[in-house]
Order: structure tokens, then C-alpha cells, then sequence
């Protein structure tokens, strides 16, 4: 078995290039293999190639088998590994992905230890979202409640612009066809970028448990960096695809979701704003280029290597 430095490390540069991935590849009822450098799905009706390198994250509906290969080919790549349930709206695992570096992951622990700074990084959230307000004051409850509203006026407006009649969002869990087509939509819209988010916060090294507005839950993080982009790019998406019928509205809202994402650069921008969010120079701040590699804590900030004995007994 290789030790934990066997693998090359990844620059910060190298890590931003999950934005110049396609964002997502859903698959059911097939089995995934490998051949040469590109992933394989094969059904009934045939064998699918896609390469390994442009995924930024392979979601695993139900009825699909993965080869160890396969996985092994996707972990080299950097690709986030999601299994999903039927029309991909149930998350119920997810494999490794990128970073080797514990500096982002470090970097967010410090601005959520502390109450002021998390609340400030909730603000900036909020800000991203709705530019045109400011919520410098804002206590949480508030930010909650103006979100709320925010999100009511934009259904409505969806409504309006699609002619989809709208009346309120409903979504039981494990009943997904019992909801409306925009319901449906909306809900296939959010699982999407929820596995989106994760493989970008999972590839930059952070910690999906550690919200700023979501607490208490182990995808907290990336609950948050999915809503960053809800009015913009999901809601719309599902809106149009129910507009197009109720007929397999989580498959279009899929397929139009990829599309946007893609024709925006979506995953690009998740990397600068999360570390817009986290960094105190913001998105312009220079990752350290760690080796992969581990060391020990000492008094006063100090590291040490590992892998050595460090007693004092002779």
C-alpha cells in the first residue's frame, strides 16, 4: 500500500481548474467502467464514453453498478463521486475528491469559530444573492426572514414570466411525484446543485459540515454554496422546464441545469467566491502550495515534520 506522499501534489492552480469541468453527469441503470482514461456507461443500448478529466462531479442514480477501476480512474481525476436516488433528489453518499491542502479547510474553521465572523460571512452570502440590499445590520433572524421573502417574490415572478402557475413550494420527502411540475422541478433543480457545491467544496479542501447559515448537518457548507446561486440559476431552470409540460420535469430541469452551468461558468465562480468568502484577501489570495504531505503542531504555531519520533529519551 503507497504512503499518503505517493500521489503528485496539486497546486492552487491546478485545483480552480474543477471551473472548467462540465458540472455534473448523471447516470442510472448502467454500469460504469473504465477504458484507457475515459469512464464508460453501459446499458441495453449501448456503451457511452466520457472522459474522466472533464467531470466535476458523477452522479449514481439508482440501478448503477461501478467498477473499483472506474473509481480509481475518478479519484486520479479529481472527480467528486455522488450517489443520488431516484431523479437524483435523495444525497446518500460521496467519494474524495481534489485538494491535498489543508489551508482553506483552516481558513474556514477560523471565520466560523468565531460568532462575529460567521455572522459576517452570512451577510456576504446574503449580499452575493440580493446585491441590491445591504444587510450590514442584519441579525440572523432577520437575514432569515428577508430571504423569505425574497424567495416568495421570485416564485411569483417565475410564475409570471413562464405562464407555470405557482402555489407555494410543497416537496414531501420520498414522494417525489407528488408534487406539482415546478414543485418537481425546483426539487431536482436543488439536488443538482447541492451535488455540484460539494464536489467544488470538496475539491478546494473545506469542510461541507462547517455553515454559515446552515447548522447542524454534515453538508451544512454546501447547502449554503448551492443557495448562493438558487434564484439565479436553479429556480429558472425548473420554472422552464415545467413550462415545456409535466412530463419527466426532473429530467429536463437536469439537462437545463448542465447547460447553464456550463454557459456561465458557474463552477469557476464557486471557487472565487468561496474563497472571496473565506480568505482575507478574497479571491485574489494565494493559496499556500503544500505538498502532500502531513506535519505536527507545536506551541506558538510552530510545525514539525511527521514521520519521525520526536522524544526526548536517548
Amino acid at each position: 500500500m503507497s504512503g499518503i506522499g505517493a500521489r503528485k501534489a496539486l497546486t492552487p492552480r491546478e485545483l480552480t481548474r474543477v471551473g472548467e469541468r462540465l458540472s455534473f453527469v448523471y447516470l442510472e441503470r448502467c454500469t460504469v467502467h473504465r477504458e484507457d482514461n475515459a469512464i464508460t456507461a453501459e446499458d441495453a443500448e449501448g456503451t457511452r464514453f466520457i472522459p474522466a478529466a472533464t467531470i466535476g462531479t458523477l452522479l449514481l442514480g439508482p440501478g448503477t453498478r461501478v467498477t473499483h477501476k472506474a473509481m480509481s480512474l475518478l479519484g486520479e481525476c479529481g472527480a467528486g463521486v455522488v450517489w443520488v436516488g431516484e431523479h437524483g433528489v435523495r444525497y446518500y453518499a460521496g467519494g474524495r475528491a481534489l485538494s491535498r491542502s489543508a489551508a482553506l479547510a483552516e481558513a474556514q474553521a477560523r471565520v466560523w469559530a468565531n460568532r462575529r465572523t460567521r455572522l459576517e460571512v452570512a451577510r456576504a452570502m446574503y449580499r452575493m444573492r440580493f446585491p441590491d440590499e445591504d444587510p450590514a445590520k442584519a441579525t440572523r433572524r432577520q437575514l432569515l426572514g428577508m430571504e423569505g421573502d425574497r424567495l416568495k417574490i421570485f416564485y411569483r415572478e417565475e410564475s409570471a414570466r413562464t405562464g407555470v402557475p405557482w402555489h407555494g413550494r410543497k416537496y414531501t420527502p420520498g414522494d417525489f411525484d407528488s408534487g406539482d411540475p415546478p414543485n418537481q422541478g425546483i426539487t431536482s433543480a436543488a439536488q443538482c446543485m447541492y451535488g455540484v457545491a460539494h464536489a467544488v467544496v470538496a475539491a478546494l479542501g473545506c469542510s461541507p459540515a462547517l455553515g454559515f447559515v446552515h447548522s447542524g448537518h454534515e453538508l451544512s457548507f454546501v447547502l449554503d454554496v448551492a443557495d448562493l446561486y438558487k434564484t439565479e440559476v436553479g429556480i429558472p431552470a425548473a420554472f422552464d422546464a415545467a413550462a415545456e409540460g409535466p412530463i419527466d420535469v426532473g429530467g429536463r430541469t437536469r439537462r437545463l441545469l448542465r447547460e447553464r452551468i456550463n454557459d456561465t461558468g458557474l463552477l469557476d465562480r464557486c471557487v472565487k467566491d468561496i474563497k472571496t468568502l473565506l480568505l482575507p484577501g478574497g479571491e485574489d489570495a494565494e493559496v499556500e502550495d503544500a505538498a502532500d504531505q502531513v506535519n505536527l503542531q507545536g506551541d506558538g504555531g510552530a510545525e514539525f515534520e511527521s514521520g519521525i519520533n520526536h522524544g526526548v529519551i536517548w
